[in-house]
């Protein structure tokens, strides 16, 4: 017989998803971003920070207006210091832009744009489709984040085909060795690898 956790989640209980306090002076709000490389700089630059500052994973993640080229969200790794393995960087900026939005969805007609430090892994594939942004930029590979310990689950060149089908424009491999150098400073560095079945 299996015992019972001696605990469950009380009425009113809630998840708190919270970005690191240094996020708050790093990034410009007010800045336009008029380029990709601009705006992948963002995400990376994102990346390298979380690890330098011991907050989190080596991936960040920005997302964006098309037209305006205005800043609505970022993220990045929060697994580790908020123990929840939902919170990677593609899903934190989503969940920041829809809440600084007050909806539910990313779906325009002029488009949002998601530039990721990396390619995601299976949760964040399907986060990105759900979310309504309609274009994708990618900058390491996955075989990067696998090369360094990171499972990034069952995504395949027809789960980016899926995406493609589905309206998104999807930008792989955009400065994908600027990301890839925080990868690895990451592992150097001693940062924790983990995976679903640690």
């Amino acid at each position: 017989m299996k015992e019972r956790i001696g605990f469950i989640n009380p009425p009113g209980s809630a998840v708190t998803v919270e970005l690191p306090d240094w996020v708050a002076t790093f990034v410009d709000w007010q800045k336009t971003y008029h380029s990709d490389d601009e705006k992948m700089a963002l995400a990376i630059e994102l990346s390298k920070q979380n690890v330098e500052r011991g907050t989190g994973g080596p991936f960040g993640t920005a997302i964006f207006d098309r037209v305006s080229g205005q800043l609505l969200g970022v993220g990045v790794n929060r697994v580790v210091p908020l123990t929840n393995s939902t919170l990677h960087g593609e899903t934190v900026a989503i969940m920041m832009a829809e809440k600084a939005l007050g909806s539910f969805t990313l779906a325009t007609d002029s488009g949002r744009e998601l530039f990721t430090s990396c390619e995601p892994c299976a949760m964040c594939m399907g986060a990105v489709l759900w979310s309504g942004v309609n274009r994708m930029v990618c900058a390491g590979a996955a075989e990067d984040a696998r090369a360094i310990g990171f499972d990034e689950g069952p995504v395949f060149e027809q789960s980016y085909q899926y995406l493609e089908n589905a309206g998104m424009e999807v930008v792989r491999q955009f400065k994908r060795s600027d990301a890839k150098a925080v990868l690895d400073y990451y592992k150097n560095s001693g940062g924790r690898i983990y995976n679903g079945r640690d």
